[in-house]
């Protein structure tokens, strides 16, 4: 029974295709499942959802696995017009609100943002409950697919027909199912120089220079599985230079049912080769035909559904409408204080995308983007148009675009000669671009609002990767491998240890591993930019400018030594150059109110980032920032615990004559090196040594403390002539003081002394621990001493020593209850099994004993330890015959 309220129906529609995975309750499911859905539509064709649905089946998949703690099943369907995802959990549980006059969930909240998401998000959704399970659904519906169009052009005066080179070329590649190249035309070698040989079975991407932009757009995999596609991208030539290029893509198959797609590609400029005609819109057949101006045709007929498309094709039709040299659209910023430039024709590579310029230039009105302005000679007015200079144009025509009256973007066609432009051509352009403003804005808040969701996606895998790593070396890295290539071609992470330390270049990452090295060589070469904690992107022109030098020197060298081929060095230099030429941003590291590093982010030469990447790149610098912090606090205190765990330890073994002693500890618990578990060897005076080997209650920190009380007590309380029973018994009383912190303590103490015949004397006092065990040269096996009470209970204790003599050839064995008390279901290793083991060990030397007894205690049982163990093994070895 569904939700009422909710809708639970979809349209009817015919599946088409499914897929579903189950995934267990635990946090790197939600993952999982994100990629799971991820790589199903895309598999479909669907990437225009992609995004919507995998945030979408995050949230729903964290509250079956985080919140509910059961098992989430994802079932993926697919039909004609969209895809709908059900996600069912086993926790069943009626607490989803009415939609009349309450919220569904607060923003805030952990739990509750999935059935939020969904109404804000999927096209329909619901939710369906039966005895053992709860069902959420959600659907999204495709945009609209237009198949194709059939379309005839008016005759036009030669004059506005389409400019290309002599003969034009047409490059055609055939793609298989795997993105591999199959086949290449004389048309592609001539245009790419490539031969047919050199890129057949390679990937079509590593010659595509395809745009990294989340949330906007279609990716190349993606394209190559659409039955058709036209766009725009940019195909890298054999001598490095990157061409524009317009491609038109058509999946077809053969008669095996193979599929594969053919791409044609012609140069930028030359679209119009294979750009499909804009449908004109149907005349009355007894209206007088008239000659009608190309931008005005342009603008009666559907705009391009993508917002790059429209923005070129306006100023392309600007400029014919003007027959002007170069044309430009910039869009303005939220605060209308910038202009970005999103579309030029006729203007360098350095005025291209995303490029910046103020919307207020000077102080009258022909100085500011907001009023139309018109410049008979920008040689005379130097600094009117930022975006102009060293371009070799000399008049300009600028229009303000507008939508209720607030500035969205501004619109200039320029020329090469002075005095060609008049305030009639601004009233022309000014007409036109009143009648492209609205669509302008439209698209560009439809991609803004694509780019909001892809954004929200990336954030939500980028936190989750943040989230699974405490380690900083692993931190550094999956910052910089988030950013190269989806934010930025190359990324340096600087980081600063404390307030009085200097910036310090950590990790290097460009997108051609080629580059890494001489991008990391002329970072270290430069000052580290100041770490400044204003939160937002700052432009860092340093290391353009010093690889500018660099490759300036570099050249001026390679001149001086005359004609012959140039060396391996400049070609690196310049490729450095050109890698960091473009825009770099330095973004601050913040956490805590502490500076502890920065991000920086690089374009190529000409290359600027746009500011919706900004914005994205400081909202991960803010979530990476904590993760490295916290990754910095957990090494250093692991770095202290690690370091005061050392301490506890005996600092070595001292050389015993005729005595052979080896020592195997293990702690349990991950990161710790001392447990309750302790053991000491130590010289007390001439021929005369202390042994020890303890077990405190429990494990970890907590025991290790009194470990330590422990340790160092019996050496003082031994070296001060004490014997063995007063030696514990003022042990006891020590431990008894520490009051609630106390814990009761197991513990064997003897005093060792070799003799000249090669025996031993021992005393020992055996207070609660396991019995010492002494292995004779016959393979006999018998307790060395009896068991007395244990320390740290009973505040009056009355212990005694025995004495023990080992002969040569003899075996101590001391082991804690990590050894005997070893378990395997029922079963647990005892005194009996242990004495069965060194039985095994005659004639084997100590640290042979211990390497024994250890490997059966591991054997043992198939689980690891769960408890601290020490082993002391001492032998006295044979005297050798004939000495």
């Amino acid at each position: 029974m569904a939700e009422p309220g909710v809708e639970t129906r979809t349209r009817s529609s015919v599946i088409t295709a499914r897929a579903a995975a189950t995934f267990d309750p635990v946090g790197r499911s939600v993952a999982t499942a994100r990629a799971f859905v991820r790589d199903t539509l895309q598999g479909w064709g669907y990437a225009e959802v992609v995004d919507d649905a995998v945030v979408l089946t995050s949230e729903l998949v964290t509250n079956a696995v985080i919140h509910a703690g059961t098992a989430a099943e994802v079932l993926c369907l697919r039909s004609d017009d969209g895809i709908r995802i059900e996600v069912a959990d086993r926790y069943p549980e009626r607490e989803i609100p009415v939609q009349g006059g309450r919220t569904l969930a607060h923003p805030d909240r952990e739990n509750g943002r999935g059935l939020l998401l969904c109404a804000a998000l999927a096209t329909r959704w619901g939710v369906d409950y039966t005895p053992t399970q709860k069902h959420v659904w959600f659907q999204l519906d495709l945009p609209e697919r237009p198949i194709g169009t059939r379309a005839a052009g008016p005759v036009l005066p030669d004059a506005l027909l389409p400019v290309s080179d002599g003969r034009v070329r047409v490059a055609v590649a055939q793609i298989d199912r795997g993105g591999t190249i199959t086949a290449w035309n004389e048309d592609a070698e001539e245009l790419f120089g490539y031969g047919a040989e050199q890129v057949t079975g390679k990937p079509l991407g590593d010659l595509a220079a395809w745009p990294h932009t989340p949330g906007i757009g279609t990716g190349l995999v993606e394209a190559l599985q659409l039955s058709r596609w036209e766009g725009s991208y940019g195909i890298r030539c054999a001598d490095g230079r990157v061409i524009p290029v317009y491609a038109s893509h058509l999946r077809i198959r053969d008669a095996e049912g193979e599929p594969s797609t053919v791409c044609l590609l012609v140069r930028e400029y030359e679209r119009a080769v294979l750009q499909t005609p804009q449908r004109q819109p149907v005349s009355d057949s007894g209206s007088e035909s008239r000659s009608a101006d190309p931008f005005e045709v342009f603008i009666g007929s559907p705009a391009p559904d993508d917002l790059d498309g429209l923005l070129q094709r306006t100023v392309e039709r600007a400029r014919d409408m003007l027959d002007g040299d170069s044309a430009f659209l910039l869009l303005a910023t939220d605060d209308e204080t910038e202009l970005e430039v999103r579309a030029t024709t006729g203007l360098p590579s350095a005025r291209q995308r995303f490029a910046r310029v103020p919307v207020e230039t000077g102080a009258s009105r022909y100085g500011s983007a907001r009023m139309p302005a018109v410049h008979e000679d920008l040689a005379a007015v130097p600094g009117a148009a930022p975006l102009l200079e060293g371009t070799g144009m000399r008049s300009v025509v600028t229009v303000p675009l507008k939508v209720e009256g607030r500035l969205t973007g501004s619109l200039g066609v320029a020329a090469e000669s002075p005095n060609r432009y008049s305030n009639e051509e601004a009233l022309r352009l000014q007409f036109a671009a009143d009648r492209i403003a609205l669509a302008v804005e439209s698209a560009r808040l439809g991609e803004l609002e694509r780019l909001r969701r892809g954004s929200l996606s990336f954030l939500v895998e980028a936190s989750d990767l943040l989230a699974g790593t405490l380690d900083r070396d692993q931190t550094l890295a999956l910052m910089a491998q988030m950013t190269v290539p989806t934010l930025a071609t190359w990324c340096a992470v600087y980081t600063i240890a404390d307030q009085s330390s200097d910036p310090y270049l950590s990790y290097v990452l460009h997108e051609d591993e080629d580059r890494i090295d001489g991008l990391k060589a002329l970072l270290s070469s430069i000052a580290p930019p100041d770490p400044v904690p204003t939160p937002g992107a700052r432009v860092w022109a340093a290391p353009a400018d010093a690889a500018h030098r660099a490759a300036l020197s570099t050249s001026m060298r390679e001149l001086d030594h005359g004609s012959g081929p140039l060396s391996s060095g400049i070609d690196s230099t310049l490729a450095t150059a050109a890698a960091v030429g473009g825009e770099t941003v330095v973004l601050p590291l913040v956490a805590r109110n502490r500076v502890i590093g920065m991000l920086t982010l690089g374009k190529p030469s000409d290359d600027h980032f746009r500011q919706e990447i900004l914005e994205l790149a400081e909202d991960l610098s803010r979530r990476a920032a904590l993760a490295l912090d916290n990754a910095r606090l957990y090494s250093e205190r692991v770095a202290i615990s690690q370091s005061l765990q050392r301490s506890l330890l005996p600092p070595g073994l001292p050389d015993i004559p005729g005595v052979e002693v080896d020592v195997i500890y293990r702690a349990a618990g991950e990161g710790n090196e001392v447990g309750g578990d302790f053991y000491d060897l130590f010289p007390i005076r001439d021929n005369a040594y202390g042994f020890a080997i303890g077990d405190v209650c429990g494990t970890g920190p907590e025991a290790a403390a009194v470990t330590g009380l422990a340790r160092h007590a019996l050496r003082l309380l031994a070296r001060e002539g004490f014997g063995g029973p007063a030696v514990l018994e003022r042990l006891n009383a020590a431990i008894l003081d520490e009051g609630a912190r106390s814990r009761f303590l197991t513990l064997l103490y003897g005093e060792l002394w070799p003799q000249e015949d090669g025996s031993a004397v021992l005393k020992v006092v055996c207070a609660g621990h396991p019995l010492p065990l002494r292995l004779r040269q016959d393979g006999t096996v018998v307790p060395a001493a009896d068991p007395q009470p244990l320390l740290g209970v009973l505040e009056d204790l009355e212990l005694y020593e025995q004495t023990v003599t080992l002969e040569p050839g003899d075996v101590l064995l001391c082991v804690t209850d990590g050894v005997t008390e070893r378990r395997e279901g029922s079963r647990m290793l005892g005194d009996d099994g242990l004495a069965e083991v060194l039985k095994t060990c005659t004639g084997l030397t100590a640290g042979a004993v211990a390497a024994r007894i250890l490997r059966a205690v591991e054997r043992f049982a198939q689980e690891p330890a769960s408890d601290d163990m020490a082993i002391l093994a001492m032998r006295l070895p044979e005297p050798h015959h004939g000495d």
